[in-house]
């Protein structure tokens, strides 16, 4: 590259002084009349922002060609022979500046200017450039470190549903009573077929949106081995973490700053910008855009060929069918809410500032309850990993019927004064033996 740029100044610089080369008959008035015509020109240097050169220097290089036996060579532009010293920093600036640098090896060169005027380590009119501060700590070997490449290689689940990956994507404006409302899309991706497992636009980018997706996704595809997620708020949770577990998938997160790692999901996510997005109505709602969403993955993304795989998604996706793992009948319990609770005394479980009755055996006992966001009543209780079936709401005016006889419980008819038929069912509604 050196000798590619030596060369090209070298032949311009002959360009120059070609009409002057040899003319020695020319007496001086003439040669100057010639050096001159050609300082007036404008020229396109090579490498350089001028347009005009001066008659000494035509001079020098006519003189230098000449002396040299008119050799091309000794046109090449002249090496400094100050190179490697600063002509901007004088030799005492150099070394407090060097010695401050060694002192802050990780601080940007704008705080250790500041430092330097601070500590008045710099002279009056200092003005030398950054670049030329930035050669100086390069020539002692204390230019700030780029971290080092990370080993990033390109892989592919070996079989479908052996890992997924999701993330979310910022989607257009619906119509939604009369408003316009920003959309977010979370999507799943089979890693080895590039299927698109789930997939749906929602109102909102939180946790409870990604879980719908999920459990959509999880139950029309079956369980994956691994689900890898992106290190937002959106994707972290116990509860997401305590079903995942409970099913057996494994739950990875993103390094944070580093989308290299969800590659798939991000090209998909591309794709839905360039090739559905611009097909989208200006008024649709919500459902609408879902409707067009789905009709575009079933109808155009998985029944076309991958240009990474060379196979239709939906193919390669089905080829192993009999790998595949279906979700539980009781999937959607997974995802319930767990929470622990001491019961007191009195058989009470508080939680959200109601009261609930609990099986008298597990009075004094810490137990779990599970129960789903949307239906907080319907309350599950565990101890030692099994369900003593679901808490009832305290009645007290109900309890204050109740007549306590050597531990057992019997409804008390007041009138009669006779216990009343009673088949010694607890609130929950299953029956326990005492």
């Amino acid at each position: 590259m050196e000798e590619t740029r030596n060369q090209r100044i070298a032949l311009f610089r002959f360009a120059v002084i070609a009409d002057l080369v040899g003319l020695s008959k020319l007496d001086h008035g003439q040669r100057e009349a010639r050096i001159k015509e050609l300082a007036e020109r404008q020229w396109q240097i090579p490498f350089s922002q001028k347009s005009s050169i001066s008659r000494s220097t035509i001079r020098a290089w006519l003189r230098r060609y000449e002396d040299s036996g008119r050799k091309l060579e000794s046109l090449y532009p002249k090496q400094r022979q100050d190179a490697g010293v600063s002509r901007s920093i004088d030799p005492e600036t150099e070394l407090a500046l060097i010695n401050l640098r060694r002192e802050m090896p990780r601080a940007s060169l704008a705080v250790v200017l500041q430092l330097a005027r601070r500590r008045k380590l710099l002279p009056a009119g200092f003005a030398a450039s950054r670049q030329s501060i930035y050669r100086l700590f390069r020539r002692h070997g204390l230019h700030r470190q780029q971290p080092p490449p990370q080993d990033r290689r390109r892989f592919e689940a070996e079989l479908p549903n052996d890992l997924w990956q999701a993330d979310c994507m910022h989607g257009p404006r619906v119509n939604c009573d009369g408003k316009q409302r920003k959309t977010f899309l979370f999507a799943c991706i089979d890693d080895h077929s590039r299927l698109i497992t789930g997939a749906r636009f929602y109102l909102r980018e939180n946790i409870d949106c990604f879980q719908d997706c999920l459990l959509r996704a999880l139950e029309t595809r079956g369980l994956p081995r691994k689900l890898y997620v992106d290190n937002g708020p959106s994707f972290r949770s116990q509860r997401l973490a305590f079903a995942c577990a409970s099913l057996g998938i494994a739950l990875l997160f993103a390094t944070p700053y580093t989308p290299q790692g969800k590659g798939k999901i991000e090209r998909h996510f591309r794709t839905v910008r360039t090739q559905l997005l611009p097909l989208v109505g200006d008024h649709d709602t919500l459902d609408q855009l879902n409707a067009r969403l789905a009709d575009w993955l079933d109808g155009t993304y998985h029944q076309r060929v991958h240009s990474t795989t060379g196979e239709r998604p939906l193919q390669r996706y089905l080829r192993h069918l009999e790998l595949l793992r279906p979700a539980p009948d009781d999937l959607r319990d997974h995802f319930r809410t767990v929470t622990r609770r001491k019961v007191d005394k009195d058989r009470s479980v508080s939680l959200h500032g109601k009261l609930y009755e609990a099986p008298v055996g597990l009075i004094g006992n810490t137990v779990v309850l599970r129960y789903h966001d949307a239906d907080p009543t319907r309350i599950e209780v565990f101890f030692e990993d099994r369900s003593y079936g679901f808490l009832a709401e305290l009645n007290p005016h109900v309890n204050s019927r109740i007549r306590r006889v050597s531990g057992r419980e019997t409804d008390f008819d007041a009138d009669a004064g006779q216990p009343a038929d009673h088949d010694r069912r607890p609130r929950g509604g299953q029956l326990f033996q005492e």
